[in-house]
Parts: C-alpha cells; structure tokens; sequence
C-alpha cells in the first residue's frame, strides 16, 4: 500500500507541473499521434504495392501494429530510462535516489514518468478496432482479460529488456549507443517476423523477444493457430524478463560506489 500511495501521489505532482504548460503538453501530444500516422503510412504505402507480405494482408498488418502501440504507449509512460546511464550514473543523481527509504528502480520510473504517451494507447486501440472491422474479427467474453494479460506481458518484456541495458552502467559507466539503438530494433516487434530470416526471426524471441510486444499476441486475435503458444507465452516472458532485470539491478546498486568529485 506504501507504494501504490507514493505513485498516486507522484501522479497527482506530475500532473499539476505537466498542467501549468498547456500549449508544451498539447504540443507533445500532436507530436506522438503524427508520429504514429506517419508509421501507420509508410505500411499504407508498402502495400500500395503488393498485397500480401509474407502471408499476412495489410489489415492484418495494421492490427499488429495497433496492437504494439499499446504496450509500448504503456512502456513509455514509465519506464523513461534511455538516459540513466547520463543522468543518474555520470551525473551522480544515483546518489540521490539511494538516500531514500524507497526501491531505488521504483524511485526512478516515477521521477521518469511521461503519462502524455499514455494517448498512443488510445490511437492504438482505434486502429485495432478499424483492422479488426474489416477483417470482421468477433471478440469473446473472456478476450477483453487475454488482451490486458497480453498487453501487461508486452509492456514487462520491453520494460526488462531495457531495464537491464540500463544495468550495464553499473559496471560501464562510459557512455554509450546502446540504448537508441535497441529502441530501433525494438520497432521490428510490430511485424510479423515471418518477414525475417531465421537468425533474425531467433533473436526477436528468445534473446531480444520484442516479437511477444506485437505479432505473438495478435496471432491469437487474427486466429493464427500456428501462433497460439507464442501468444500465451507473452506473460510468462514479460515476468521472466522483468524480473531477471530487477534482479540484476539489485545486484548493479551493490556496486555502485557513488559518484565521486
């Protein structure tokens, strides 16, 4: 209950701060939906040319990508650590954080927090809803609980993975390229990865599993039965990769020497 209270309260400040500037929030806001039009367009223009991609149509293209936005809109909202190698390891702002009678990774998703990108959850849910009408897609009483089961599994996988890249300024506290650069890898989980080579296709599920963030989990929705373990492997993914993160971050603050002078 401690924690549950320290994030509403978090919340309650962010949103009073994000409120004061409008015209900045609805800017962002606009920026993130003509980001995600400009996603959506380029598949548009790919299939101006063709009308199957490896087995799969463009509708079913477009619910796979819907469906990665609202993991990933969840992930973005709270797990803002692109830059803790720079700010909270070079910067020392680490020290700060570790004053305080609370888990130090929980400190940091708070302080992090952009709840503006929660919105792409909701363009993601409007270009399911569009795919899924004309694919004529019917939903069952228990889909609704496999879709936030799933979408909970996304967000822990995209969450562990880059929680653990985070984990290697513990021992490496230089600068580095790997974290943008897994972010654009991480775009290749709203494909199908029938696309890919075998090597790629390896990869995205079992050593970087961003294919459980997008394709996996809508195979089950377009009826992919050749997909369906994949599909209920997603939550099983996600806690093992959130928590295999944690647990190396445990293990990274215990090294942790401080910033120094």
């Amino acid at each position: 209950m401690f924690y549950v209270k320290m994030f509403f309260q978090y919340v309650a400040q962010y949103m009073k701060t994000r409120l004061q500037y409008r015209a900045d929030l609805a800017v962002e806001i606009v920026s993130d939906l003509l980001f995600q039009a400009v996603n959506l367009i380029f598949i548009l223009v790919v299939f101006g040319h063709t009308n199957f991609l490896s087995g799969w149509n463009r509708d079913e293209i477009i619910f796979i990508y819907g469906f990665f936005l609202v993991p990933y809109a969840l992930f973005s909202s709270f797990f803002n650590i692109w830059d803790f190698n720079e700010r909270y390891i070079v910067k020392g702002e680490l020290d700060r954080i570790l004053t305080r009678p609370i888990h130090s990774l929980f400190q940091i998703i708070l302080e992090r927090m952009e709840l503006e990108s929660l919105f792409g959850a909701i363009t993601g849910l409007a270009i399911m809803f569009y795919a899924g009408a004309r694919l004529h897609l019917t939903i069952s009483w228990y889909d609704p609980i496999l879709f936030i089961v799933f979408v909970l599994g996304g967000v822990l996988v995209y969450a562990g993975i880059f929680i653990m890249i985070a984990c290697i300024s513990f021992w490496a506290d230089a600068r580095t390229s790997i974290m943008p650069m897994m972010y654009n890898i991480g775009n290749y989980g709203r494909y199908p990865v029938d696309i890919y080579n075998k090597v790629i296709r390896f990869v995205l599920t079992w050593i970087l599993p961003f294919a459980f963030v997008g394709v996996y989990p809508s195979a089950y929705f377009l009826g992919r039965g050749e997909w369906y373990l994949y599909a209920f492997l997603t939550p099983v993914m996600g806690v093992v990769f959130f928590g295999l993160s944690v647990f190396i971050w445990n293990e990274g603050v215990k090294r942790y020497r401080g910033a120094g002078n």
